[in-house]
């Protein structure tokens, strides 16, 4: 990562969600949950998501350019960062159900090199003006990973993720035909 996870946190918490929480956490493990309305379709919300050189935030790349984040939105699909002769997997898709679901099997930069194992989910509901958008990380790894201790930073770096797929999708979404 180019700027030092935690060394951005105090940046983003004017960022974060009003319904975003750490719902659990131990030095074990953690569960970080936030549900916000999307002004745009669930195939919009979806399309834009799986767009993610276009939403994430380059801070928290390895490269310092999101256009070289891709994600192949099928299982198995690398969620991924390729530039000059390096590559990393940030991730893997475990399930893809355009304009419902998207799981991915990832530990998210240092996290990485903790060996902790990490689930993110998105799933996408129709609602009035648009979409339901329900996010869910969960991470576990063992009691010395200390993840309580980390949970604050890995929850504020999150919502800013998801203010800016958020921010994306809605001024990418087209209005419904009459």
């Amino acid at each position: 990562m180019r700027k030092p996870f935690m060394a951005v946190a105090a940046g983003l918490l004017a960022c974060a969600s009003a319904h975003a929480a750490v719902k659990e956490a131990a030095a074990d493990h953690l569960v970080i949950q936030d549900s916000r309305e999307v002004a745009a379709t669930p195939d919009q919300l979806y399309a834009a998501l799986i767009d993610i050189g276009h939403w994430w935030n380059r801070e928290h790349t390895y490269s310092g350019d999101a256009a070289h984040v891709s994600l192949a939105a099928e299982a198995g699909g690398c969620f991924c960062e390729r530039w000059a002769n390096q590559s990393v997997a940030h991730g893997r898709v475990i399930w893809a159900a355009p304009g419902h679901l998207l799981r991915l099997d990832t530990a998210l930069g240092p996290l990485q090199g903790m060996a902790v194992q990490g689930v993110m989910t998105f799933s996408l509901k129709p609602a009035p003006k648009g979409s339901t958008l329900t996010f869910e990380y969960r991470v576990n790894g063992v009691t010395a990973s200390g993840l309580d201790a980390l949970a604050p930073t890995i929850n504020d770096v999150l919502m800013d993720q998801l203010q800016r797929l958020q921010r994306f999708a809605e001024s990418t979404a087209k209005p419904p035909r009459p």
